[in-house]
């Protein structure tokens, strides 16, 4: 059973000039990962920092010293990326900071892949894009010599992935349905999610389990990771945040659309307990290890955190002196 962990997402965090001094002060903070999203366009037109992920996890890791450092996710469905290069990149970047990189997948979302296909795909042919492309990456990952891969989507001749690290890096199936789930558990990867806890429940837990079992996979060794986007205390500034940048992102027919204009527009329709009802906005720091501790009892296993607080600086502050410290006890009182 994996022990459990608790990281952060920093795409929230990322300053005006790029320095990465939030990065490097999440480190000091003792969170056990941290985590960047991939996009190309970003969820909410009003939020400037659509970075390119693959160019800042490098810097950042340069410039911290143990942390691990993920994407979450990258879609190598073959619109920006084909899968042969993303296991490139993996490879060169775990070979360069040995055991301190993962790899995040996912299906994607229109705003960000549909440019670069010409159509945007039905879910069903995008998880089998994803799941032809993990086959592909893994291969490349281990394999001593050229191989050839005859995909569906992604055929290939004499391929061969020169520079990888000793152990591949632990990668990330996104799963944000029961459908996804499964999928993520019949390939035996860590699973990441984003849901309410009677989703996880009712609908995901089960679905990734069952995947796992037919597959033969045993799930308890398997990373359950829920990305979970809050705030502690400021609950007026959290929600007008969360409906500026994140909350359309809740509203499942936007991720067939392409412009970030509109999903930041849809969201305003959103109400206040529309919100809060999916971003959990704790009074205390009590109030929060509450919640997260009713998440580690259902399974999870790791939480990444996203901050819709006003202060990066004053959120760091409480989860170095407070929850970080709780569970860390619980994590000694355990063996």
């Amino acid at each position: 059973m994996p022990k459990f962990r608790i990281g952060v997402d920093a795409s929230f965090w990322m300053e005006d000039d790029y320095r990465l001094q939030n990065i490097i002060k999440s480190e000091k903070a003792g969170f056990d990962t941290l985590w960047l999203g991939d996009h190309f366009l970003p969820w909410h037109h009003s939020f400037k920092h659509s970075f390119y992920a693959w160019s800042v996890i490098p810097t950042a890791l340069e410039r911290t010293s143990d942390i691990i450092i993920g994407v979450d996710v990258t879609v190598p469905i073959g619109a920006r990326y084909h899968p042969a290069i993303i296991a490139q990149a993996s490879g060169t970047i775990g070979k360069m900071y040995p055991g301190r990189f993962y790899l995040g997948v996912g299906t994607g979302e229109a705003m960000s892949e549909e440019r670069f296909l010409g159509a945007w795909p039905k879910w069903q042919e995008r998880i089998e894009r994803l799941d032809e492309a993990v086959k592909i990456i893994d291969r490349l990952f281990v394999a001593d010599d050229f191989i050839d891969f005859d995909g569906k989507y992604f055929p290939m001749k004499m391929v061969h992935l020169y520079v990888k690290p000793a152990e591949p890096p632990p990668i990330y199936y996104s799963a944000l349905g029961p459908n996804a789930a499964y999928h993520a558990g019949r390939s035996g990867k860590n699973l990441m999610t984003v849901c309410t806890i009677s989703k996880w429940r009712e609908q995901i837990f089960p679905s990734f389990e069952k995947g796992a079992r037919e597959a033969g996979i045993e799930v308890g060794r398997l990373d359950k990771s829920m990305v979970m986007v809050g705030s502690i205390g400021h609950r007026r500034e959290a929600i007008e945040k969360s409906r500026r940048m994140v909350a359309g992102a809740t509203i499942p027919e936007m991720f067939d659309e392409s412009d970030p204009r509109k999903i930041e527009e849809a969201a305003k329709g959103l109400s206040d307990e529309d919100i809060s009802s999916n971003f959990p906005i704790a009074e205390t720091a009590d109030e929060m290890i509450g919640i997260f501790d009713e998440y580690r009892h259902a399974g999870i296993t790791h939480i990444i955190y996203t901050d819709l607080g006003p202060s990066p600086e004053e959120t760091m502050q409480t989860f170095s002196r407070t929850i970080i410290p709780y569970f860390r006890e619980l994590e000694r009182q355990d063996g």
